[in-house]
């Protein structure tokens, strides 16, 4: 009996249709992320885009509605653009092969821009609210630094080569790889590093932690980090 072929379960379809939206959630999400998107207004004209329809606001929204309503695809998003809008961009219709050739060509470090501009009022927010208690191992640590952060790598899954761009890469191909470093305490990022190399080693991050980490800082690594001169430069620092 020929054996089955084993699925990534990752790639998996687990729902056709968004989940619900939410009133609350929607306002709270538009309330966090348009200062956010009109202060990058200016680079985004720098870099010579047109204030279009598919502009920065609404890619911003579409990417979050992506993510936070799980919509299956680029098809369905148009939909729910034509039918509901997204977030706060009121409902729109444009092509389904517009939408998804800027989905292509539009700048990710735009994104990456608007999401280092809302960190700081994310960190403030966690400031303000009532904290949990923190595990004694925490109070141990923050004794004697004054932050503690987690730096580790991870290689992305692979593409899934649906659109036309990527279908005439290999099966099986990985996106690249990330390295992120979380603040322990408030479970925020710091920062995020990308390699397109997805066999790139922890290594290759090693420079950019460095000249990230301000002294006082417990940093956590796991073995990928693992060889004494970055150990040593660590501990110079």
């Amino acid at each position: 009996m020929p054996k089955r072929q084993k699925q990534n379960s990752d790639h998996a379809h687990k729902h056709n249709t968004p989940t619900i939206d939410n009133e609350a959630i929607a306002k709270h999400l538009e309330a966090l992320l348009t200062p956010a998107v009109f202060a990058q207004q200016k680079y985004y004209k720098q870099l010579g885009l047109r204030d279009r329809v598919l502009n920065l606001s609404l890619m911003v929204a579409a990417v979050l509605t992506l993510l936070w309503r799980q919509v299956p695809g680029v098809q369905e998003l148009n939909r729910l653009l034509a039918r509901e809008g997204l977030l706060w961009c009121p409902a729109t219709k444009v092509a389904q092969q517009s939408l998804s050739e800027r989905f292509l060509v539009f700048p990710s470090e735009l994104f990456e821009r608007t999401f280092k501009d809302l960190l700081p009022k994310l960190q403030f927010n966690w400031q303000q609210r009532f904290r949990r208690p923190l595990p004694d191992s925490v109070k141990f640590a923050l004794d004697n630094f004054e932050r503690i952060w987690i730096a580790d790598g991870s290689t992305l899954e692979a593409l899934f080569r649906k659109l036309k761009s990527l279908e005439d890469l290999k099966t099986g191909q990985l996106a690249g790889k990330i390295c992120t470093v979380i603040d322990l305490v408030t479970r925020l990022p710091v920062e995020i590093w990308f390699h397109t190399n997805p066999a790139a080693s922890e290594t290759n991050f090693e420079t950019s932690l460095l000249n990230l980490l301000p002294a006082k800082t417990l940093v956590l690594l796991d073995r990928g980090f693992y060889h004494f001169q970055f150990l040593q430069q660590l501990i110079n620092q």
